[in-house]
């Protein structure tokens, strides 16, 4: 697919500075070549516009000035990019229809528009939107619902019950509603907690390969509108995430968590069960969140790394803190004490 600049700005806004350049393709700006298109959203990365093989540029207004280069100027050229990006090279769909290995349930609703690949299950009373794609090997629980254009990829499992909206995708290996971890003691024996809630997933949220969603005890557990879910991500029963909230990688939330809307969460963050997060926080990675947050801010809670017997020394003086504050208020009113004396 080949697009001139003057139609990209037809399409998603912007300035056209310099000759109208036709492009088939993106590229990092160190790796591009001719006819490809590339961006900097970071003036640090200025330097790397003299020596770019691309035949376009996505720019800020700040940034236009240091190339000769036929540019688009934009606020967001990052997002512009994006978009781009998305235009040029567009999702493989599977053919509509239903195909021949699939199981079939009882009573289900299936839009004719839907593309359901082999080997596929579905239980009883399903629905299934226009356009949803189902790749090979998922498997649908009975009563789950799914929204308009949403994909499934391959091996994707939805647990019964479970609500997902429109234009959502779950990446391979996803499980949606499984069996929250509830328990309760009588007597030191384990009496498994029946999980009777749902998955309840609002429109346009990406859920990443292997990430797991559990359903709630009692309540739903609930997904937000526009929620970005990475790979390895583990939500725990009943917990709600705020609509446009982005999680990294193998970060662990627990049960009944609340995180609150537009959050940043870092890789491997933990989050402890029954808190909840404010509107617009940002978690540092492999951050240990152990008590509520009400207000908007950045958090961090993880040791800076150092060589390992530089983190050993660290480590024992941090348990002596306690005994070496207590002795610092000693010299402290000891100190205060003799300057009242020499007055």
């Amino acid at each position: 697919m080949s697009v001139t600049l003057k139609e990209l700005v037809d399409l998603f806004g912007g300035k056209l500075v310099g000759k109208d350049t036709t492009i088939d393709c993106v590229a990092s700006i160190a790796n591009a070549q001719v006819g490809s298109i590339s961006f900097i959203s970071d003036s640090k990365y200025r330097k790397s516009l003299a020596s770019t093989q691309a035949s376009a540029m996505i720019l800020s207004e700040d940034d236009q000035c240091h190339t000769q280069l036929p540019c688009i100027v934009t606020d967001n050229p990052y997002a512009y990019f994006a978009k781009v990006s998305s235009l040029l090279n567009p999702n493989t769909r599977i053919p509509v229809g239903v195909h021949s290995s699939v199981v079939m349930g009882e009573v289900t609703n299936i839009a004719k528009t839907c593309a359901i690949a082999p080997n596929v299950v579905i239980g009883n009373n399903v629905t299934l939107s226009d356009g949803v794609e189902v790749g090979s090997g998922c498997f649908i629980g009975d009563n789950v619902k799914i929204g308009k254009n949403t994909k499934l990829q391959p091996n994707v499992t939805i647990y019964a019950n479970c609500v997902i909206g429109a234009s959502c995708t779950i990446a391979a290996g996803a499980v949606i509603g499984a069996d929250g971890f509830g328990y309760a003691n009588q007597d030191g024996i384990w009496v498994k907690i029946p999980q009777v809630g749902r998955v309840v997933i609002a429109d346009h949220v990406d859920i990443g390969a292997n990430t797991t969603i559990d359903r709630g005890a009692l309540d739903d557990t609930i997904i937000e509108q526009g929620v970005k879910l990475d790979n390895l991500i583990q939500i725990g029963h009943n917990c709600v995430i705020g609509e446009h909230s982005v999680i990294a990688g193998c970060v662990g939330i627990a049960g009944s968590a609340k995180i609150g809307k537009r959050c940043k969460i870092g890789g491997a963050a933990m989050v402890l069960g029954h808190l909840e997060i404010a509107d617009d926080v940002t978690i540092s990675p492999g951050s240990m969140i152990t008590r509520s947050l009400q207000k908007s801010d950045t958090y961090t809670a993880l040791m800076p790394f150092q060589k390992h017997e530089d983190w050993l020394k660290t480590a024992a003086s941090l348990r002596h803190l306690t005994e070496v504050t207590e002795k610092i208020k000693v010299l402290e009113n000891t100190l205060a004490q003799l300057k009242l004396k020499n007055q």
